[in-house]
């Protein structure tokens, strides 16, 4: 159940069409471009590498279809509602040379965000990102609209398509750190920090989201100054790892409606247009993404709860009926088998405080023997900037449904606790996100909740890294599973793809000026310090943490005669896609931690092999 059903990831609403894009496991993970209900584009899998990491693979043309990004090479194609698919941009020189995302149809045509690879290609640099325009059928060469940063996103066109902003951002910063808006040309703000998801009304404002205040909140440009739309102790925006997932939408009455993320929990408010107070809806979901505007005072997005996977939904803001689009594709799961999260705050190092959400195990027969406290896994997120979200992931309850508990650690770094706790990280990955995990482990046995012999760490990407820096410096946890995660710090910044390439420049420090920071805070160099096994798991195919990552701490591992299990998964990048895959890596995970903590799954799953 957690790999076989499609989920949805984008969704635009189009002249009465509702468009949505859905991730689809049993398609070979395939991203399908979907028009009320028709699947479309079949077999094209829609989406961007843009920054590896891609996101807005498709938007609006303004008329019938939509423009999309085909993952086979990454050229840009016009998708009818009714009719045939016809290219816009040239055929790549090589798969994926040209990547498109981002983009909004203009006046004739469409803007978009160009990352040429092609460039670096044959002259060596780093490729190229850049703003373009093309007209209505394409052609071979695009107008450059702007170039010259080190990064672009957030193009939009003004309503009567005269105007256009965007964001921009240079090397070592990320979009969370320090950003410009751009407006027709011209710098219109910088140095305040991060700001973000530019969007005009239509009335002509334009809105942004700015963390300048110590929050992300949203804003409209008033001449050289931000003029405050809606100010709250929450978080109006996610960092943008990927393109396109915006936060809050102007309607066509210019009521705005935004999501607003406090700690774990989402809530919705709608700003009404005449001025009077904000007003928080009262809806059953606690997580939104890709909030957009249908009409007035009615929006679409995509919607979960603890209870419910994510679903597309329909919102009238007005009086707070809402309908369900494209409902979960999942066989609803019993209610007894469901974990409900509990938001826990605890103390950890340095006087601080860190946060998380704690699944206790769940099922509607079986009960654990009296006395007995349950193992304990803790699951650190990517990123590092990401965040425990309270919604239904069935990949969380695989774990609560088979008597072992789950603390969702939001540690030192993530969104959702404002500015401060986001850049409390700075300079101190690889030890207070440890820190906070550990002491997240900790909390739990101090309060009886689990049992402290029988503590495990996950995590992907990030989180993987800070799994490994877990199990080499810290003697808490028993066993630890690591998605492609990394193990060397240099190494990583030696070799990988250009959005995250000075990234451990805030994180870590500059490299290679500040190498024994990056020695001293990798797990590569640890190994005589391992003593919990661990499984590795890792994408054949990623450009983002590559695979002589894992190989090189399972070697060391193997070296050291410390129980470990490898797999290698083809075809898949950075996270798994594939349902087959989804399958091998959970099933993988049980088995292994069920072999070091010596009990028997009731699944019927073959044993992983664990090397000694």
């Amino acid at each position: 159940m957690v790999a076989e059903a499609a989920v949805p990831i984008s969704l635009w609403p189009q002249r009465g069409r509702m468009w949505w894009t859905e991730s689809r496991p049993a398609e070979s993970g395939r991203s399908a471009l979907v028009c009320d209900g028709r699947d479309l584009w079949s077999p094209v899998s829609v989406r961007s590498r843009v920054h590896s990491y891609g996101g807005g693979a498709w938007w609006p043309d303004g008329a019938d279809g939509v423009y999309a990004c085909d993952d086979a090479d990454g050229r840009l194609w016009r998708v009818p509602a009714e009719g045939a698919p016809r290219p816009v941009s040239p055929a790549p020189a090589f798969a994926h040379g040209l990547r498109y995302a981002d983009g909004r149809p203009g006046a004739d045509g469409a803007v978009c965000v160009r990352e040429n690879h092609q460039v670096a290609r044959s002259d060596g640099r780093e490729e190229v990102n850049e703003i373009v325009r093309w007209g209505g059928d394409g052609g071979p060469d695009p107008e450059i609209v702007a170039t010259g940063a080190d990064f672009y996103a957030w193009p939009r066109p003004s309503p009567d398509g005269r105007r256009l902003a965007w964001i921009q951002w240079n090397h070592p910063d990320m979009p969370w750190d320090q950003t410009q808006l751009w407006v027709d040309g011209q710098c219109a703000l910088a140095g305040i920090g991060s700001v973000v998801e530019p969007q005009w009304g239509p009335d002509g404002r334009l809105y942004v989201v700015s963390d300048h205040g110590g929050w992300w909140n949203l804003y409209w440009l008033d001449g050289a100054d931000l003029a405050p739309v809606f100010e709250l102790d929450a978080e109006t925006h996610r960092p943008a790892w990927v393109f396109d997932d915006p936060s809050y939408a102007v309607c066509d009455d210019n009521t705005v409606v935004v999501a607003a993320m406090r700690g774990s929990l989402a809530e919705l408010w709608a700003i009404p247009p005449d001025g009077a107070e904000p007003v928080r809806l009262d809806l059953p979901w606690t997580s939104y993404a890709a909030v957009r505007a249908v009409g007035p005072h009615v929006i679409c997005a995509i919607a979960a709860s603890p209870s419910q996977e994510p679903a597309a939904v329909r919102i009238d803001v007005a009086d707070g009926t809402h309908e369900v689009i494209r409902p979960p594709a999942r066989a609803a799961v019993d209610p007894g088998y469901l974990s409900r999260p509990r938001p826990i705050s605890f103390s950890t190092t340095d006087g601080a405080e860190a946060h998380g959400l704690y699944y206790p195990p769940t099922h509607p027969t079986a009960q654990a023997p009296a006395g007995e406290r349950p193992p304990l896994l803790v699951l650190g997120h990517g990123g590092p900037t990401g965040a425990a979200r309270s919604q239904l992931q069935l990949g969380i309850q695989y774990w609560t449904s088979r008597g072992i508990a789950v603390v969702d650690v939001n540690y030192r770094g993530s969104t959702g606790y404002g500015t401060a706790y986001r850049e409390a990280l700075r300079g101190r990955w690889g030890v207070s996100d440890v820190d906070d995990c550990v002491a997240a482990a900790r909390h739990l046995v101090r309060a009886g909740e689990v049992d402290g012999d029988r503590l495990i760490i996950r995590g992907a990407s990030a989180g993987g890294y800070t799994t490994l820096c877990a199990l080499a410096f810290h003697k808490v946890f028993a066993a630890g599973a690591s998605r492609y995660g990394i193990a060397d710090l240099a190494a990583l910044a030696a070799d990988t793809h250009k959005f995250e390439a000075r990234y451990t420049d805030s994180l870590v420090g500059r490299y290679p000026e500040e190498a024994e920071v990056y020695q001293a805070r990798s797990p590569i160099h640890f190994v005589d310090d391992f003593e919990a096994p661990m499984i590795v798991l890792q994408g054949a195919e990623d450009a983002v943490v590559p695979p002589n990552q894992a190989e090189m701490i399972v070697a060391a591992l193997q070296e050291r005669s410390i129980p470990v299990a490898y797999l290698l998964f083809e075809g898949e990048q950075h996270g798994f896609r594939q349902a087959e895959h989804i399958v091998a890596a959970l099933e993988a995970e049980l088995s292994f931690f069920a072999q070091i903590l010596g009990f028997n799954p009731a699944d019927d799953i073959s044993p992983v092999t664990i090397r000694r």
